[in-house]
């Protein structure tokens, strides 16, 4: 079974964070007016409404209207690309489909919001009391950010599998 349809039953993660990324982006989008922030831990951590019309850190959100598609379409070739990547993976790479799984997930999000909506929904604000904030971003935004690390860190794992001709030959030697 694995080999035939790799580890797409991980589609299940990227399903689940596309639910909850849309069902929070929903309610703070109904129970917040733009720029609104709640504290919930003083000088640190706050809820607030914020819309992004580009990328991370609002990069193009400034311009005209054609970075919505541009967007788009990235984030539509990427998520096949990811798909595809998830239908090839190995029985032994579940930390990678996790991953994948999570991009996925994230980047269907945003681009659900930006296709639908026009702009992304953030509602998430960290913040060093009144002096530094983190740009506003959502669970969407969280997942990719995960599944990034988890990619980078694969990266590192030294999973490589072994070449067990040229190990043999040295012993033999």
């Amino acid at each position: 079974m694995v080999a035939r349809f790799g580890k797409l039953t991980w589609l299940w993660l990227s399903i689940l964070v596309i639910a909850a990324d849309q069902i929070s982006k929903h309610w703070f989008d109904a129970n917040f007016n733009l720029r609104d922030e709640v504290v919930v831990i003083p000088d640190l951590f706050s809820w607030t409404l914020a819309y992004n019309r580009g990328a991370a850190f609002s990069f193009l959100a400034n311009e005209a209207g054609w970075q919505r598609w541009f967007f788009a379409v990235i984030a539509l070739a990427v998520s096949a690309v990811l798909v595809v990547w998830l239908k090839r993976l190995k029985a032994n790479e579940t930390w990678l489909a996790i991953a994948l799984a999570l991009v996925l997930g994230g980047a269907i999000g945003n681009l659900y919001d930006r296709v639908v909506l026009g702009h992304v929904v953030d509602f998430i604000l960290v913040h060093w009391k009144t002096e530094w904030y983190f740009p506003a971003f959502n669970i969407a935004d969280s997942a990719i950010t995960v599944g990034a690390v988890m990619l980078a860190l694969d990266m590192f794992r030294g999973n490589k599998p072994e070449n067990s001709g040229a190990t043999g030959a040295q012993n033999n030697e």
